[in-house]
């Protein structure tokens, strides 16, 4: 039986209106999208795209990535049925981008309920930060899929997940190519379009934007523009009659910037507030399904598309059209273990938000015997009340007593706090199997303290509930985009 699915919506969906009009998408971006029928759609015409976007991550990366194109998928199928004209989703791979750490590793829920890290490898601090589209997988991938093999239980869901990810994720492979290949194995057959915009003919199409943004100066002091230097991807600050990148302090003009453009423009990628510009002046976006640090952002990019849509001339001076943001489908898997631990513990999926600790110190409270909380609630209220009558008559006999008499009370409550602590100590020694399946329950439902859905991948839930489960992810964000 495949996980109840509990929305958890970021913000009501509002349907955007229609600020772009339907246009064709440039040949070398078209060939930038791997191929499928998102693509042939991609190159029939005048068109209008619903866009989302993701770093690339092992594995196909944590599960909102998978949430993300669902959501433009659903949303896109909306609006062409209510606009009349072709609105193709499209998922942006910011191969660009140059944060290792981020994308080495995944979690998933191993084969005994316990949460698991799977990690590829560590960049030596020395390495230069290489964009994800050029640093390869490696050999240490095949270890990496072993251990997600060994962790996971034997279902016959399984080689098929293993086949999956094992096709994409080779040694020759970049992380951003293996991540784009993953995510279109899984949903180009939906309709999905998964644009590599490190791609060569994307870069150069993308160039003019690029270079127009470099007269824009941050509150940060640099322009939204990176350059891959010495060090790496580097962003660069405007010094006079050029510009000097942050960490390694090389010095590049004007006209050498121009011909990276030209003859390099893989060497040139936006930061996070230009990219969403630059998607923008690549394709007709009615609307970018972002996810809540997405939603947060984005209104700090508004100026920039003036900017850049004079500069790279795309609107004549008059700026480019800004996607309207779309907060993404939200949700929980909750599988049927955990359901029937929270059925018979009577709590709420929120009860796994709270601090560290708190729930299971909850619950071992509720193993204490009757009145116990009552007894040292009363005790406690009585060494307060006894400590209080005394003051006042120690007061008038030796004030100087007043403060030892204080730190005796003070001494007092904190025995019976620390008495209190050994019993609840006690019980949880005598509940292990109680606090073992909170342990799985959380592992699940807030792995490490965070969203499900920011920390687990889908690999191991598909290793479990098999394609039944991502039918019923896509029959629940459609009824979600289709709810307004």
């Amino acid at each position: 039986m495949i996980p109840r699915i509990v929305p958890t919506l970021l913000a009501p969906l509002v349907v955007p209106e229609r600020r772009v009009a339907p246009r064709r998408v440039a040949p070398a971006v078209v060939a930038a999208a791997l191929p499928g029928p998102g693509r042939e759609r991609l190159a029939q015409g005048d068109i209008l795209a619903v866009t989302t976007g993701q770093q690339p991550g092992l594995f196909a990366g944590p599960l909102y990535t998978i949430y993300k194109a669902l959501s433009a998928i659903a949303l896109a199928r909306r609006l062409e049925r209510e606009g009349g004209v072709a609105v193709v989703p499209v998922f942006w791979v910011a191969g660009d981008d140059h944060d290792f750490a981020e994308a080495n590793h995944t979690w998933i829920v191993d084969s005994q309920g316990d949460l698991a890290e799977l990690r590829l490898r560590e960049r030596p601090p020395e390495a230069p930060l290489l964009p994800l589209a050029r640093e390869r997988c490696g050999v240490e991938i095949e270890a990496t899929l072993e251990r997600l093999r060994a962790a996971t239980p034997e279902t016959e869901f399984k080689a098929h997940v293993l086949g999956w990810l094992g096709s994409a994720y080779r040694p020759d492979a970049t992380l951003a190519d293996a991540f784009a290949e993953a995510l279109h194995a899984l949903l180009g057959p939906h309709g999905l379009v998964v644009l590599r915009a490190h791609d060569h003919g994307a870069k150069q199409t993308a160039a003019p934007a690029v270079l127009a943004a470099l007269s824009v100066t941050l509150p940060d002091g640099h322009t939204p523009v990176l350059v891959e230097a010495r060090l790496g991807r580097d962003r660069l600050r405007a010094e006079g009659d050029g510009w000097v990148t942050r960490r390694s302090g090389e010095r590049f003009t004007r006209a050498e910037l121009e011909r990276i453009a030209r003859d390099t423009p893989d060497r040139l990628s936006p930061n996070v507030l230009l990219r969403p510009v630059v998607e923008a002046v690549l394709l007709p976006t009615v609307a970018y399904v972002a996810g809540p640090a997405e939603l947060e952002y984005l209104p700090d990019a508004a100026p920039l598309y003036d900017v850049v849509g004079g500069g790279a001339g795309g609107g004549g001076g008059g700026g480019i059209a800004r996607q309207v943001p779309v907060p993404r489908w939200s949700g929980v898997l909750v599988e049927a273990r955990v359901d029937k631990f929270i059925a018979r513990h009577g709590l709420r999926l929120e009860d796994f938000n709270g601090r560290p600790g708190e729930l299971e110190t909850r619950l071992v409270r509720e193993t204490l015997p009757p009145d116990t909380e009552a007894r040292f609630a009363e005790l406690r209220r009585s060494i307060a009340e006894q400590y209080a009558r005394l003051v006042p008559v120690v007061e008038r006999v030796d004030p100087t007593l007043v403060r030892p008499v204080e730190s005796a009370r003070n001494g007092a409550l904190a025995a019976t706090q620390e008495i209190e602590k050994k019993l609840l100590a006690s019980l949880k020694r005598e509940n292990e199997t109680l606090l073992r399946q909170l342990a799985r329950a959380q592992a699940t439902l807030a792995p490490r303290g965070e969203p499900q859905e920011r920390v687990l991948t889908l690999a191991s839930f598909l290793i479990r509930y098999g394609p039944g489960l991502l039918e019923a992810l896509q029959q629940e964000v459609a009824r979600w985009a289709d709810a307004s």
